[in-house]
This record gives C-alpha cells, structure tokens and sequence, in this order.
C-alpha cells in the first residue's frame, strides 16, 4: 500500500496539511483526502503534483 503526505504549494515540512493519505477524491475545486485511520480532510484548491512512488502530493490551497 502506498500511503502518500500532503504539502500546500511545495514539498517542506512547514506546509504539510495531512499524513498517510489512502484516497483522494475531488469535486470540482473540492479536494478530499482520506488517510489510512478513515479521517478525511476537505479543502479547497487545485492538484499541482502528485509523486506517488515518493508520496508526495502538492496542492494548491486557498
């Protein structure tokens, strides 16, 4: 299982929004992340990256 972290706009520690994440949904401008504990984050914003082989997904939000 590939478990992937969460960054706003770059790859620093200062920006992450959430860990583990199993599953990413979005609906429209809504992104939606689910970690391996079932919580679900919600934000507004936009997809900018996504490396799963390294598990980092930046994300534009706001």
């Amino acid at each position: 299982m590939c478990l992937s972290t969460v960054y706003n706009h770059e790859k620093q520690d200062e920006n992450i929004l959430c860990r583990f994440v199993a599953n990413i949904t979005v609906d429209g401008d809504q992104l939606t992340f689910v970690d391996v504990m079932g919580e679900s984050t919600t934000i507004t914003g936009r997809l900018l990256s996504a490396d799963l082989t390294a598990g980092a997904v930046v994300v534009a939000a706001g």
